[in-house]
């Protein structure tokens, strides 16, 4: 089913990610025009609860969706699972690494409450986020914080633009009544 679906909808393009790639070249391999869809695929984020190695769209919860509000986006956050100073499995670190800090180009402030107070630390790599993270230095609740601040900030334009293009607005609309 998932093959016809590049069929049925024409597509030249096929932005899925990394677990449907074998479904994706299958398609191409059954290809009969000759030009062929072009296949992108990529990191799956996790999902935000414990546990769940991807997002899942069926638990609203363990996502981040674009028409999340930004107290949606905070709450979500906030509930996911970011266990202290462990990488690994940890959906938080994934959302950092994965999305906030390459879309502020490695440039990234985090405020960090600390024994020493409130300070505001710049990261420009994720190398240098893992090792604060992992020696304790950046505690899961100012990652949280600061994930969903840059969520927050990356999702704005998209929330504006559904918000005051009444064609996007209706499309949305309707796409939710569905």
């Amino acid at each position: 089913m998932q093959c016809a679906d590049i069929f049925f909808l024409k597509a030249d393009i096929c932005q899925l990610g990394l677990d449907q790639r074998k479904v994706n070249m299958l398609a191409r391999d059954y290809c009969t025009d000759p030009i062929k869809p072009v296949i992108l695929s990529h990191h799956m984020l996790q999902g935000l609860k414990k546990g769940q190695e991807k997002m899942s769209k069926s638990d609203p919860d363990s996502a981040i969706f674009m028409e999340d509000t930004e107290k949606d986006v905070i709450r979500k956050i906030s509930k996911g699972y970011c266990p202290e100073m462990e990488v690994a499995g940890n959906p938080i670190i994934d959302y950092a690494k994965s999305i906030v800090l390459p879309a502020f180009d490695n440039e990234w402030d985090v405020v960090i409450n600390n024994d020493a107070g409130k300070i505001t630390k710049t990261y420009r790599s994720y190398e240098e986020l893992e090792a604060d993270f992992k020696s304790g230095f950046l505690h899961p609740k100012d990652l949280k914080e600061a994930v969903a601040k840059g969520v927050n900030k990356l999702l704005q334009p998209v929330r504006n633009h559904f918000a005051n293009d009444p064609y996007a607005k209706n499309l949305l609309e309707t796409i939710k009544r569905w």
